[in-house]
């Protein structure tokens, strides 16, 4: 059985130092980490707080992605694509489903699109000019409304990669947006082709 917020918390603290904070991660020693482990100090870990606070959107009447529904750069009846702007890697993108779900309630004819139309958005934006290979994650804890990232990875920069790729999109200055937008477009229309669905509304 899991420990409860009380005894992982106990169990951490366990391991910090005099002032609570434990070491720095192994993935700063790494060769493609973005941090240097001198002077780096890892922030105190928060005691749990119970209930843990509501996500946005865990009220669909007030989620902000069920408002969007019918804007993107893509859409079909089920999915819709948007542009996370200002990135710091060559092209961010987000595939939303257009009716209410998290990853946990979504119907299994939606969950065997997502399979799929992953496979097509990778491989779409890892044929891009400059791109390597598309990173996929999905993160739930801000948002219920499910959401896949599609991250692009930069051609060359080996050291921006892996875990570490989304740190480095924190840090690197922001990619020249006409030249995501172009690239957008060029998956787009690749989508369009190859799976179907139509252009969406910009955001």
């Amino acid at each position: 059985m899991a420990l409860t917020p009380d005894e992982f918390y106990r169990h951490a603290l366990a391991a910090a130092d005099d002032e609570q904070r434990l070491p720095p991660p192994a993935m700063v020693e790494w060769e493609i980490s973005a941090l240097e482990r001198d002077g780096l100090k890892v922030s105190r870990l928060w005691p749990p707080v119970l209930p843990e606070a509501p996500r946005q959107g865990d009220d669909p009447a007030e989620c902000s992605s069920c408002a969007q529904r019918d804007t993107g750069l893509w859409l079909d009846e089920h999915w819709r694509l948007s542009r996370i702007p200002e990135a710091g890697v060559p092209l961010i993108l987000m595939l939303h489903p257009r009716d209410h779900h998290d990853l946990e309630d979504l119907p299994d004819e939606r969950a065997a699109e997502l399979g799929v139309l992953t496979r097509h958005l990778s491989r779409h934006i890892q044929a891009l000019p400059g791109v390597t290979r598309s990173h996929v994650y999905r993160f739930g804890d801000g948002a219920s409304h499910l959401h896949f990232w599609f991250v692009a990875k930069p051609q060359g920069q080996s050291q921006v990669r892996g875990s570490w790729l989304m740190m480095w999109d924190d840090v690197l200055p922001t990619y020249p947006e006409d030249v995501a937008d172009a690239d957008a477009a060029l998956v787009v229309d690749a989508l369009v082709e190859s799976y179907g669905g139509s252009k969406g509304v910009r955001q």
